[in-house]
């Protein structure tokens, strides 16, 4: 971790106005939840397009739960790391105004992030295919797969698949904040993944300046990105937020 990087980075933030952040499943990984690109990516266990996309599951609804059952058993054991907490953090300091976060684990809300908008949906509830009936995660029996519902239909998380639209609300929100904020903090995303890849450009455009805390370089870091802090979000952002504090005391 380059401090220097750090410090430059907490500038940003103190100085900004209307902060946001962008973050992908690379922060949760340091909360034991696996990203999905990369050498330990959950792609490279299943075929996206086999276990991820509405089609698959509308074909073939168990073939999909068994990986839905074991992820869930992974993120309803999880905790928020020290980067969900410090991005909290940083929102009861009055200096980050939302957080928009492709991750399904609700794990910001967890750490106390008040607003979240979720923009792949969210994995805390389910809705029936046949009669929409709503279910939260804690109702569900997920040791039945698929689960389904008291009308006899299949549950199916309410988590944004391939082949689906992003919910309106998240979409016009994101993009509504991304023309009228002055920093963007991208963490823990490839910024492969459109249109959310697509919101620190739409910043950029409004001459806002791009924080980015992630493992390694993505197509961000070469075109809009101001500050490039590599390595952990668990350990970078912490760092930036006790710097922002320090700055704004004095």
């Amino acid at each position: 971790m380059e401090d220097n990087a750090v410090k430059r980075a907490a500038e940003i933030i103190a100085g900004g106005k209307l902060v946001i952040a962008l973050t992908g499943a690379g922060i949760s990984v340091e909360s034991g939840i696996p990203a999905f690109r990369g050498a330990q990516g959950l792609w490279e266990k299943y075929d996206p397009m086999e276990v991820a996309h509405i089609e698959s599951f509308r074909r073939n609804p168990q073939k999909v739960w068994q990986m839905l059952s074991e992820l869930y058993q992974i993120v309803l054991n999880a905790k928020p790391n020290p980067a969900h907490v410090a991005l909290a953090r940083l929102e009861q300091m009055g200096k980050l105004t939302a957080i928009i976060t492709q991750n399904v684990d609700a794990l910001h809300q967890k750490a106390g992030s008040k607003r979240v908008i979720e923009f792949h949906g969210s994995g805390e509830s389910l809705t029936c295919l046949k009669c929409g009936k709503d279910y939260s995660i804690d109702d569900v029996d997920l040791k039945q797969i698929p689960p389904t519902c008291s009308c006899g239909g299949i549950l199916k998380p309410d988590i944004v698949f391939f082949g689906e639209p992003i919910p309106p609300y998240a979409l016009e929100e994101s993009f509504a904040l991304a023309q009228k904020a002055d920093v963007v903090i991208v963490a823990g995303t490839s910024a492969q993944v459109y249109p959310a890849a697509q919101i620190p450009y739409t910043a950029k455009q409004r001459g806002a300046r791009i924080v980015e805390v992630n493992l390694e370089p993505t197509p961000l870091t070469g075109s809009v990105t101001d500050v490039f802090c590599q390595g952990k979000a668990g350990q970078i952002l912490p760092a930036i937020v006790e710097e922002v504090e320090r700055l704004i005391q004095t």
